[in-house]
């Protein structure tokens, strides 16, 4: 069966499935929203992380020493549809906590998701910091 082109509506659905698990931290959830090959760049990592697999370990790491995501915001989406792949930038104003200590930070961030059959997967993560000067956003 031929892939079918990606909508609007369903990179949007995708993203907000994968955000909520991550919002409510649940580790399932969220990394079933990935392809096993998925690649991941995070600024707050000294390296890429090659796999799904590679990110689990340092998410169950994270989960190890306490930490906890106590809210996610995600404001400013645009999708870009390539066929049956398509691109997901967002800004994300996410707060974790570790020990009772809270963080919040405003990052960018690039999801690129792929159709496979039925599924729709988050292929490659990339997460960079927000500038200070970027205006707020309203949530979406």
């Amino acid at each position: 069966m031929p892939n079918e082109n990606l909508t609007d509506e369903d990179v949007l659905a995708a993203a907000t499935a994968l955000v909520d698990a991550f919002r409510a931290t649940d580790t399932r959830a969220y990394f079933g929203c990935f392809a096993e090959d998925a690649t991941f760049v995070f600024h707050t990592e000294p390296r890429r992380l090659d796999s799904r697999a590679d990110y689990e370990q340092l998410w169950a790491g994270w989960l190890a020493d306490g930490w906890r995501v106590t809210g996610c915001i995600s404001s400013n989406p645009r999708v870009q549809l390539l066929g049956d792949t398509a691109v997901f930038t967002h800004d994300v104003r996410t707060t974790t906590a570790v020990g009772g200590v809270s963080d919040t930070t405003r990052e960018r961030e690039t999801i690129v998701f792929r159709r496979s059959g039925t599924a729709l997967h988050a292929v490659h993560e990339h997460l960079s910091p927000l500038p200070a000067a970027a205006p707020e956003e309203s949530a979406s």
